[in-house]
């Protein structure tokens, strides 16, 4: 190790997405509105299906499980990157980077295995109705997210483990909002072969595994939807997948466009914005694209918020009615 290399570096600096002082404003606002709107989003879509016996199936179980997985995904990058604007602070400690790295890797792995569940789902219930309830139960799905769960661990556990064991200069600059392993790896003063070795044949086999996964049930769903005679059966046939089919082509193509941004350009500073695309603006849209383009879940939420409306309004007639509870309430509040 040169003498320049420290392995028991204390932090790193996180250069974020811009250097300009008078952007930082609206970069903190921008940023902050899209966290809030991404978690109430995706909590809607989770208490909708929660609440409502109609979505208990297979589709929606997957649903939740995908929007409690952007909430967390989300949530391991934005806040530090809010509290480093608003602090006027580009610090981030050793152990929150790789903490960082770990979540991040995890939730997005989580994230690529949940929608090729999703497009195995789909590719049940148009291909095979007939066996539909049979193939897809509860005990099936359960496994299914639980497996995912497993290999999602095991491939972010490996890339982050391999990063302890690297040495990295005294003064690290990240040119990212957040803890990237790629960044990580590039900026390590020691040999970083296996640990580039271990990065791309997982991502290979743990991105490439799924996205294969979701080509072949597509290809077999057109497939059957093309032998069906009727417009209106086709049309009905295709809704039924259009919100996931929107969902992966975002989700996907952001990702493809992060890494061809950033061979191109060969600017990290323009992958780091382009990033933004799959970290933070996909999970934010997830929810509209499947409230919005989904009859069911528009239903759902109608009536969760008639019955969140009726509760409340029945709370504040019992307390109107009744001069103890009355009473009760205004020492609580006084108190």
């Amino acid at each position: 190790m040169g003498p320049g290399n420290d392995t028991h570096i204390l932090g790193f600096l996180l250069l974020g997405l811009s250097n300009e002082p008078e952007l930082q404003p609206l970069i903190f606002g921008l940023f902050h509105s899209i966290y809030l709107i991404t978690v109430f989003g995706n909590l809607l879509i989770i208490l909708a299906v929660s609440s409502d016996s109609h979505l208990h199936t297979p589709m929606y179980f997957f649903l939740a499980n995908l929007s409690f997985v952007d909430i967390c995904f989300t949530s391991t990058t934005i806040p530090k990157m809010l509290v480093n604007i608003q602090t006027q602070s580009k610090v981030i400690t050793y152990t929150g980077c790789i903490s960082q790295i770990c979540f991040s890797t995890l939730f997005a792995g989580w994230d690529n295995f949940l929608l090729a569940m999703m497009a195995y789902d789909r590719f049940v219930a148009i291909c095979h109705p007939l066996h539909y309830t049979v193939i897809m139960n509860p005990r099936l799905c359960g496994l299914l997210v639980l497996v995912s769960w497993i290999m999602s661990v095991l491939h972010s556990v490996l890339p982050t483990s391999m990063v302890l064991q690297l040495s990295f200069c005294k003064e690290v600059e990240i040119p990212h909002f957040f803890c990237e392993l790629h960044q990580m790896i590039q900026l390590a003063c020691s040999d970083t072969f296996l640990n580039n070795l271990v990065m791309y044949v997982s991502a290979v086999l743990l991105a490439g595994g799924p996205l294969a996964g979701i080509f072949y049930s597509y290809s077999k769903i057109i497939s059957s939807i093309h032998r069906i005679s009727s417009i209106q059966g086709k049309y009905k046939a295709f809704s039924t997948c259009a919100s996931h089919l929107s969902v992966v082509s975002l989700f996907y193509f952001t990702v493809l466009g992060v890494y061809l941004s950033s061979a191109v350009t060969q600017s990290s500073h323009a992958g780091a914005v382009a990033s933004v695309m799959y970290t933070v603006v996909s999970p934010m849209l997830n929810p509209f694209i499947y409230s919005l383009r989904n009859r069911d879940i528009k239903e759902a939420l109608m009536r969760f918020f008639r019955m969140a409306a009726v509760k409340g309004t029945s709370v504040l007639l019992v307390v109107k009615k009744c001069p103890n509870c009355r009473a009760q309430s205004q020492n609580f509040c006084s108190s």
